[in-house]
């Protein structure tokens, strides 16, 4: 079993490290960023308290708020979604569109979910290993999007992936993304933010293997902003102002990251 499961990682690095775009290591500008709103279409993401609103909609809200605000205060820097409608966009498809556009950042937008309904706050998680089991059921809820792809197990771009196991997703976080240290960066900035303007309960900076983060070639990161299972957290997430002040944190957080980067 575990000569098995070193051989699968052996090949599963060899695979991600030879994509057919090449990494970037010397960047230290920001010129463009790709912002992607979890879910969408057929997928509805989560499902909030009371089952009337879909983690797709709010994702796509926030995604955009943030985007307009990265274009109208950051002259220069270049907006690009993966989606701006409720339509569905492969895992894939997604580090694709990041990869092609040769984007300096990727930031995709989410919303968590969990059974017990008391749990809320934000979290932020860069491509690395599960450090808990908490950290792989949240990967494996949002990789869980792949099998609502048409023929996702014959896609060459998933090398047999299976997103209902363990050891598969287990596989999948030993990929130590090339720009962990700056997606660590960004992640901690922006968890950092949300402390200083309590905007909800600070979860911190967590890794897990996320199929969307696995192939993009630049800092990445994967930005979980509350629970819509909480039903104070699923008001906020709803909200206007909610909105409005979960997207200026992370643009904030992007243009502390850019100055840190540049200087």
């Amino acid at each position: 079993m575990l000569k098995q499961l070193a051989l699968s990682a052996s090949f599963m690095i060899i695979m991600v490290v030879g994509t057919s775009h090449p990494l970037n290591l010397t960047k230290l500008s920001l010129n463009t960023i790709v912002i992607d709103a979890g879910h969408g279409g057929h997928d509805s993401g989560c499902i909030s308290h009371g089952s009337d609103v879909y983690e797709k909609d709010v994702c796509l809200t926030i995604a955009k708020k943030l985007g307009k605000t990265i274009a109208d205060s950051m002259p220069g820097v270049k907006v690009i979604y993966t989606r701006t409608e409720d339509v569905f966009i492969p895992l894939w498809k997604r580090a694709d569109i990041a990869n092609e556009n040769n984007a300096d950042l990727f930031i995709s937008v989410h919303c968590n979910a969990h059974k017990q309904s008391e749990f809320h706050g934000i979290e932020t998680y860069v491509m690395g290993l599960h450090k808990s089991q908490g950290n792989l059921e949240v990967s494996k809820r949002e990789n869980g999007s792949i099998v609502l792809e048409e023929d996702y197990e014959a896609n060459e771009k998933y090398s047999g992936f299976d997103p209902d196991s363990d050891e598969a997703h287990i596989i999948l976080s030993l990929y130590q993304n090339a720009f962990r240290n700056q997606s660590l960066t960004l992640a901690s900035t922006f968890q950092e933010n949300v402390e200083k303007k309590q905007l909800r309960k600070n979860l911190g900076v967590k890794e897990a293997g996320f199929v969307v983060l696995w192939k993009t070639t630049m800092p990445s990161i994967l930005v979980e902003t509350g629970f819509l299972t909480n039903p104070d957290e699923k008001q906020y997430l709803t909200s206007e102002a909610g909105q409005n002040k979960i997207a200026h944190s992370i643009y904030e957080s992007v243009l502390q990251y850019k100055a840190k980067l540049e200087n």
